[in-house]
């Protein structure tokens, strides 16, 4: 044998290592490959790199697959990482202390503070989120892209920039400050007409958002007390879900009021988020548009404990809108799941606690799901809401590897999700 040709077989045979190293065997005692279908009982995962090629029934060992590393969760239940469709990454702080820290933190804090949010969330066993805004600066955004190329450790994030509002909408930062405050505020989100909501979203396309947040209604922690209600004209929403489905992005609607709801939809709305004053009119439009409804009952999982902690944590503006938000949670959710509209997971995180994203289910289940439905809401509704059905949602081959374990059945019982043990994303282990 030339030198040449043992060069060239050495080469290939350290290439076919390098390849059999690569596959790893997750053994899975029951495991939940397509959320809304039944589980399978022992099954075997093949991930090659960050993709999974192959699920097979039984318990397949490394003689099958040689030099593969094997990952022994005969023990568990296995099911897809969690996807939650609405989270802000940048803080989970609120209230007064949230004010405080706007005048003293400095940028490239917040940026360190989403990282260990995104880290958090992720050891939830949420492999995914959908982060729908967290202002102007650019933190998530470009969190979203180290995480892509493996620099820190964080899910998945499709990344909303900053959302857009009329003046004085929920989404206006300048609500409730001082005038020097305003006069030094960034406003290229606030939009009072056609052109300019058409410009403001294209100006968010043009910093790389994966989604557009719009708010058509007030928000509970709005600065500002004027109401749950509409506060944005028809064709002002028109503008920007047209623009936005022009440049094929998706529109998420904050949305309190039934009014604010019933415009977007009627506008084209991919999905609403919260939505705390659904009627029969708002359902039938769900149903003839096929958008998603995104409940977020933990937002008062955060009220609660900040207040327990403070009763003065927030303006009294604001504490009347918690207090309202505080009794009428889950009524919105049981009407919509009750008629069949399409519901997607997702928490507010950051209104709630980061990592604590899996007690939506709980609440979920409270107000009129099922577990399998709640999960399924997380996996592969919330995929779909996404548009990354082919890559997450499920365990198929060709998708991405993002794999999570619990002790026990959370289809029995919900609170498992909440003591995620293992967690695998793009065919990384993070949790084990």
């Amino acid at each position: 044998m030339t030198v040449f040709k043992q060069a060239v077989l050495t080469t290939a045979l350290a290439l076919c290592a390098q390849g059999a190293a690569a596959v790893t065997l997750v053994q899975a005692g029951s495991l939940l490959d397509r959320p809304g279908q039944p589980p399978r009982g022992a099954s075997t995962i093949v991930v090659d790199g960050g993709t999974i090629s192959a699920v097979l029934d039984g318990f397949v060992g490394a003689d099958k697959y040689p030099g593969a590393t094997v990952i022994d969760l005969r023990q568990k239940f296995v099911l897809p990482g969690l996807i939650d469709s609405h989270v802000h990454l940048t803080t989970d702080r609120a209230g007064a202390e949230q004010s405080a820290a706007a005048m003293s933190t400095n940028p490239a804090d917040w940026a360190y503070e989403a990282g260990m949010n995104a880290n958090k969330t992720l050891q939830a066993g949420f492999t995914t989120v959908r982060n729908l805004g967290d202002g102007s600066d650019g933190f998530t955004l470009s969190l979203r892209d180290a995480i892509a190329k493996g620099w820190v450790q964080g899910p998945r994030i499709l990344d909303a920039g900053t959302p857009i509002s009329a003046t004085a909408g929920h989404m206006d930062g300048r609500n409730g400050a001082a005038d020097w405050v305003r006069k030094e505020s960034d406003v290229t989100n606030v939009c009072d007409s056609v052109e300019s909501c058409r410009r403001a979203v294209r100006l968010q396309v043009g910093r790389g958002a994966d989604v557009i947040k719009m708010a058509t209604t007030g928000g509970v922690n709005s600065k500002i007390g004027v109401g749950l209600g509409k506060q944005m004209f028809d064709d002002e929403i028109k503008a920007v879900i047209d623009t936005a489905h022009m440049y094929g992005k998706k529109v998420a609607v904050h949305a309190h009021g039934n009014d604010g709801v019933d415009a977007a939809l009627a506008a084209g709305a991919d999905s609403i988020e919260h939505g705390t004053m659904l009627d029969e009119a708002s359902v039938k439009l769900f149903l003839k548009s096929g958008a998603y409804y995104v409940p977020t009952l933990s937002t008062v999982l955060g009220y609660r404990a900040r207040l327990a902690k403070d009763p003065n944590a927030y303006r009294p503006d604001v504490l009347k809108k918690i207090q309202w938000r505080l009794g009428v949670t889950g009524k919105s959710l049981k009407l919509a799941h009750a008629r069949g509209v399409k519901i997607a997971f997702g928490t507010d995180a950051g209104v709630s606690k980061h990592g604590d994203n899996a007690k939506e289910f709980a609440m979920m289940v409270e107000f009129g799901m099922t577990p399998a439905e709640a999960i399924k809401a997380a996996t592969v509704n919330a995929a779909d809401l996404l548009g990354i059905s082919a890559i997450a949602g499920s365990i198929e081959a060709g998708k991405s590897a993002d794999i999570i374990a619990v002790a026990g059945s959370p289809l029995q019982d919900v609170g498992q999700l909440g003591i995620v043990g293992f967690v695998m994303t793009q065919g990384k282990v993070v949790k084990q």
